[in-house]
């Protein structure tokens, strides 16, 4: 696993237990980066991904409910949810390449996900991917 791979994953995991206690004081959280990165520049990456998917939030949840069918995101497994909104931040506000972005998050839900959560990941990511990508096409929500 790449640094910045173990990175998402940390990342992931923070995003994961703040959808699940949302009362996690952020401090917890920067400790926990620190302990599990050890790596000024990882924990900073980490960070940047917890803090860029808080602050756009609500953006990033109609990106990807506009593109997942007959799914809402509140309906979705937790872990999908947040793998799908770390990766759509990556693939709006970054400037990490989309094929990236998207092998990175289809490893993340492959270990933390069910049977079916890298097609299910592949498939949104895939559709936010292709419409960030036609010309003349409005650009998907960036809030």
């Amino acid at each position: 696993m790449s640094r910045r791979s173990r990175a998402r994953e940390v990342a992931l995991q923070s995003l994961y237990q703040a959808d699940l206690n949302p009362g996690v004081d952020p401090r917890d959280r920067t400790r926990f980066h620190k302990g599990r990165l050890r790596s000024a520049e990882l924990v900073a990456f980490a960070d940047g991904l917890v803090d860029g998917v808080v602050r756009h939030r609500d953006a990033l949840v109609a990106a990807i409910d506009g593109r997942a069918e007959h799914w809402r995101f509140s309906r979705m497994a937790a872990t999908d949810r947040t793998v799908l909104l770390i990766a759509a931040f990556e693939l709006l506000h970054t400037d990490t390449p989309g094929p990236v972005v998207v092998d990175e998050a289809i490893e993340l839900s492959r270990r933390y996900g069910s049977e079916a959560s890298p097609r299910f990941v592949a498939g949104i990511l895939g559709r936010l991917l292709a419409d960030r990508a036609v010309p003349g096409q409005p650009a998907p929500a960036q809030g």
